[in-house]
């Protein structure tokens, strides 16, 4: 008796690619596609973009601002955090955020929340093509050697750096959670969290969305892929 394939492995066995386009030396999904194959999939998805209570739909930390997203599929939501950066990728300092940064950062929050579900999360992971049937029962993300080898490598923590809280490169950032994940440490012995937010002054609410992305990441890579976990905190 054949069993259906739950959201994630659906999504993830599409392949993306000629959906995507470089720019900075990353890799980037179309966000109309990509909504575009979930809701052809899966007619009952939505989406949801928070708001602060005055209605503004982004977040601040009194110097930078990032958006927060969620995408939910049968049932199940998953939430994304961005910082909305510049074309260098770098944060832009609050005073200088314009709607259309907010625009760009909301559409590529989605995206990635998309992904969460599956749909091009091989691109975010550094791979080429998304893994086959055969590929994701013989090769469980959580378990690759080169994973683990390549996320420590990319997620070198240097010496902290002094001020305000000072987010990471966002590729780096995701490398840092996919090591802590992963159960890796860092060369100094530590853990990558108390690594990574000593190097950024990370704060509670830095800490709090880590520690989110760390939960939706492991879930995303679990096997039991249809059982949500609560994250710590969604504000």
């Amino acid at each position: 008796m054949e069993t259906s394939k739950s959201v994630f492995e659906t999504l993830a066995a599409i392949n993306c690619n000629e959906h995507t386009e470089k720019k900075n030396g990353l890799t980037y999904l179309s966000w109309a596609w990509a909504w575009q194959i979930v809701k052809q999939n899966y007619p009952t998805a939505f989406f949801t973009i928070y708001e602060r209570e005055d209605g503004i739909p982004y977040f601040t930390d009194g110097s930078t601002c990032w958006v927060k997203t969620g995408v939910t599929i049968e049932g199940l939501e998953h939430i994304e955090y961005l910082p909305i950066m510049d074309f260098r990728n770098n944060s832009i300092p609050l005073g200088n955020v314009t709607s259309t940064d907010m625009n760009k950062a909301i559409q590529r929050s989605l995206t990635k929340a998309c992904a969460r579900h599956g749909l091009g999360l091989y691109i975010y992971a550094g791979e080429d093509l998304p893994d086959t049937d055969e590929q994701t029962e013989a090769r469980p993300l959580m378990q690759q050697p080169s994973t683990a080898v390549q996320a420590r490598r990319a997620a070198k923590i240097t010496a902290p750096a002094a001020g305000q809280y000072q987010p990471m490169d966002e590729e780096k950032y995701w490398k840092v959670v996919a090591a802590y994940a992963s159960g890796i440490s860092a060369k100094s012995g530590e853990d990558y969290r108390t690594a990574w937010a000593k190097m950024t002054n990370a704060g509670a609410a830095q800490i709090v969305k880590f520690d989110n992305d760390v939960a939706n990441y492991i879930e995303a890579h679990s096997p039991k892929k249809n059982v949500r976990r609560k994250p710590v905190s969604e504000d």
